[in-house]
């Protein structure tokens, strides 16, 4: 029964349940990211360069048979992984430094000016009702 209660502690600790979210969250994220790549830039980027489809560029290195597959070097998939990592490096990159910039600033932010002290405040008072006598 305890590793059952040591689990359920674990599991309900605040890392935990922050780390979960922010891997579902980072999934959703690398999906946008990925259509963004694969439908948006990557044709741009293959029309600048002469209409050719990263996902097309393979080095053939045995032909398919009737016995054998094919056998080839898909380096136009892994020049468009490394597109998919530079944009979303790129990205959360971005949004962190959003993030610190704002951090910065609020804690820039000058903070309200403390209530003076009571000593001062009843200082005040008699001064005050001092000058209301004469």
């Amino acid at each position: 029964m305890s590793i059952l209660s040591d689990f359920k502690a674990f599991a309900m600790k605040g890392n935990v349940v922050d780390m979960a979210v922010g891997v579902v969250i980072g999934n959703a994220f690398g999906k946008i990211v990925a259509s963004l790549v694969g439908d948006i830039i990557t044709p741009v980027l293959g029309v600048l360069i002469g209409g050719v489809d990263f996902k097309d560029m393979k080095l053939m290195l045995r032909e398919k048979t009737e016995t054998s597959p094919e056998v080839a070097w898909t380096y136009g998939a892994f020049i468009q992984s490394i597109f998919d990592f530079l944009i979303i490096s790129i990205s959360i990159f971005t949004v962190i430094r959003l993030l610190s910039m704002l951090q910065r600033k609020k804690a820039e932010a000058p903070a309200p000016p403390a209530p003076p002290p009571q000593e001062v405040v009843l200082l005040t008072e008699i001064r005050d009702a001092l000058k209301a006598r004469s």
